[in-house]
């Protein structure tokens, strides 16, 4: 009897080949490429594969954000001792964590930003994404320091916490992007202080203190 030769097919993860021909090619060059067909062509995928994928290189970049931000929150989540963290200190394991991911793209993200990251151009647009994927995974830290009293909840005020942790996120890149410091030693520092001002100012203070004595003497007349 004769043997049916089975051919062994290797399907190509053609979106995965776009984003690391494209950091590939940011880390070559230094400047992303200069038209879709070229580097369609440079990677060996036609022009249609890649717009099946991505609408532009913009959406590209945004897509690396969104895998860094993935990768950040599946780290902290798989390790259990997250789990018995408070607010803050789950902000603080978010942070170092993001930096790590952020430190395997060093090399990339100079060369896309090192220049152009001031408050003048507080986010890039391809950050929005990975701001909106941020902005709800932050809410529930903050609802869950709420719930325990760690964050004090105030008119108005409260309901934009979530934008104010949003500027820290770029105060921290910008930070991380220009660090020099021996294994960003500086970083860590910036991301501990700032978290903990952070949520200072977020938990109760002196003046709520104040308020709710007045409100007591004004309630016991």
């Amino acid at each position: 009897m004769e043997k049916t030769a089975v051919k062994k097919t290797t399907k190509i993860d053609k979106r995965k080949k776009i984003l690391d021909g494209y950091k590939h090619h940011v880390l070559e060059h230094g400047r992303e490429p200069v038209s879709v067909f070229k580097f369609s062509k440079d990677i060996s995928i036609k022009e249609t594969d890649f717009y099946a994928h991505f609408a532009s290189f913009g959406a590209i970049k945004s897509a690396v954000w969104q895998q860094i931000f993935s990768d950040t929150v599946h780290g902290i989540e798989s390790d259990n001792v997250y789990q018995e963290y408070n607010s803050r200190e789950k902000l603080l394991a978010f942070f170092f964590t993001w930096i790590e991911e952020l430190k395997k793209n060093r090399s990339y993200l100079l060369a896309l930003y090192e220049d152009k990251i001031d408050l003048k151009n507080l986010m890039p647009k391809e950050m929005q994404g990975f701001k909106k994927d941020f902005k709800e995974f932050v809410n529930d830290i903050l609802d869950e320091g709420k719930d325990r009293e760690e964050i004090v909840k105030r008119p108005y005020i409260s309901e934009r916490y979530d934008e104010a942790l949003w500027l820290e996120v770029m105060f921290i890149f910008r930070y991380w992007i220009q660090d020099e410091s021996e294994s960003f030693e500086k970083t860590d520092e910036a991301i501990e202080k700032s978290v903990n001002l952070a949520f200072d100012l977020m938990g109760k203070s002196a003046l709520d203190t104040f308020v709710d004595f007045a409100k007591f003497l004004y309630q016991s007349k």
